[in-house]
């Protein structure tokens, strides 16, 4: 399963940034965001890398003023963070990997006055990146945020926005990145602050469940964030399988 969800981690990086392979690593570069975790590098299995290999992955994250990190099952390449750490590296955290099967999704009911879609008009689109922008804190959505979107839609992403139904406001949204090898990440859960603790991060997990499940994906995995994710996602029927080590140089 590790080496299952690391390929499809490799996969989805190809499809959505560009990339380069550094010795051991595959550097993924985004092209419209300095986010860092949208920026960062996997190592190949089992790898073994030398100063030489890390300090051309700095370099080639220095030259675009990004900050040289990574995220990669850890059991995979045992020996990388030591590697790292002794390069200055700092581990920022090792997230709970999560996985759900097909059967084993446990239906989580959508919060009164609340509705779930799929979006599809421009003004959906936008509003879908809207609520996830200001639910991580970050800026409004630029035109090239939306269009990322509906291209990422028409390729086979999934994504489901949560709104109230009298007023159309959107309250929170998520995605499934387009799958491949019957896999996909469910990503980018998040709920505006006013909407918060009413369960629309626990419906909206089921929803993109059984969305991906009905498009043929027999593995979504996920990585939680803190705990109370965990406690939402173990209530969605997400069973813990290993954990995502996030390491960068500060």
């Amino acid at each position: 399963m590790d080496s299952r969800i690391q390929s499809y981690l490799r996969f989805a990086a190809s499809q959505q940034r560009d990339t380069e392979q550094i010795g051991p690593f595959l550097a993924t570069f985004n092209r419209h965001s300095a986010n860092p975790f949208l920026n960062y590098a996997i190592p190949d299995e089992n790898a073994i890398p030398s100063l030489t290999d890390i300090n051309a992955l700095i370099a080639a994250y220095s030259k675009r003023s990004l900050k040289p990190r990574l995220e990669y099952v850890a059991t995979l390449a045992p020996a990388v963070e030591e590697a790292l750490t002794e390069a200055a590296f700092t581990v920022e955290g090792r997230l709970p990997l999560m996985t759900c099967t097909p059967g084993s999704e446990q239906y989580l009911p959508i919060p009164e006055g609340i509705e779930l879609i799929m979006p599809v008009s421009d003004a959906e689109i936008l509003a879908t990146v809207t609520a996830q922008n200001e639910a991580y804190g970050e800026l409004a959505p630029s035109p090239e945020q939306v269009k990322n979107l509906r291209n990422s839609l028409t390729g086979g992403q999934i994504a489901v926005l949560a709104r109230v139904v009298a007023t159309g406001e959107p309250t929170g949204a998520g995605v499934c990145t387009v799958p491949g090898n019957q896999t996909t990440e469910i990503a980018g859960i998040g709920v505006r602050v006013p909407f918060r603790r009413r369960g629309i991060a626990g419906a909206l997990t089921f929803r993109l469940l059984q969305e991906a499940f009905e498009a043929g994906v027999t593995v979504a995995f996920l990585m939680a964030a803190h705990e109370e994710e965990v406690r939402i996602y173990t209530r969605a029927g997400f069973s813990p399988v290993g954990e995502i080590l996030h390491i960068s140089l500060l």
